[in-house]
């Protein structure tokens, strides 16, 4: 959620990327997150989020989420009840409340379409990103975002960001939660392959880092 003033949204791009980049695996070890989504239709989402920057396990695609949500169940150190709106040209309603752990964890259990994923922070040139590292069904997903405290203008995009998916709405990690990424995979690659990458053209310039 962005901490701007600009009330309950948020701002940030989106890329898709094909690996984890150097970039983040310098950094400090990722944040384990696990999201259940309670809605997601067309856009609008309610979605709960646990997460512990504790808890370590490297993506391989066999991941269960509720054995993932038991085993680090008491290394979950922040949890937070989120609703959402649709994404408009990067720009997107985002209502965000804090609740005790323990209760999000088993309303996580006990319902919801769930997703988990490493995060890892990165800080390039004056943006800072995160690279979100898909587990299970989502295996071999990599998303890259960029967020700022508004309109996230004449962007500086990282070489290893492949393709904007910022208003691909299949992306979002609501859709994915109920159509995961390992049963088109192969219809994208073949997309991509055929239209090449796209990038948002309404907001600023853009600018690419050479590899």
């Amino acid at each position: 959620m962005s901490d701007s003033g600009n009330g309950d949204f948020e701002f940030e791009r989106r890329f898709f990327v094909r690996e984890v980049p150097s970039e983040a695996l310098a950094e400090p070890d990722p944040v384990l997150i696990v999201q259940s989504y309670y809605l997601a239709d067309q856009g609008f989402a309610l979605r709960l989020r646990v997460q512990s920057s504790t808890a370590r396990i490297e993506m391989g695609g066999s991941e269960d989420v509720l054995d993932v949500l038991d085993e680090f169940a008491g290394q979950f150190d922040f949890c937070a009840l989120t609703a959402k709106g649709p994404m408009v040209e990067g720009t997107r309603y985002e209502a965000e409340r804090e609740i005790d752990v323990s209760v999000g964890v088993e309303m996580i259990r006990r319902g919801g379409a769930r997703i988990v994923k490493n995060r890892y922070s990165v800080w390039l040139g004056g943006d800072g990103w995160v690279i979100d590292v898909f587990g299970g069904a989502n295996r071999p997903l990599v998303i890259a975002e960029c967020e700022r405290g508004g309109p996230v203008t004449d962007l500086t995009i990282p070489s290893f960001c492949i393709s904007e998916v910022t208003g691909d709405r299949r992306f979002s990690n609501d859709a994915l939660s109920a159509a995961p990424f390992s049963g088109w995979a192969a219809k994208y690659a073949a997309e991509l392959a055929s239209e090449g990458p796209r990038f948002l053209q309404g907001l600023g310039v853009n600018r690419f880092e050479r590899p």
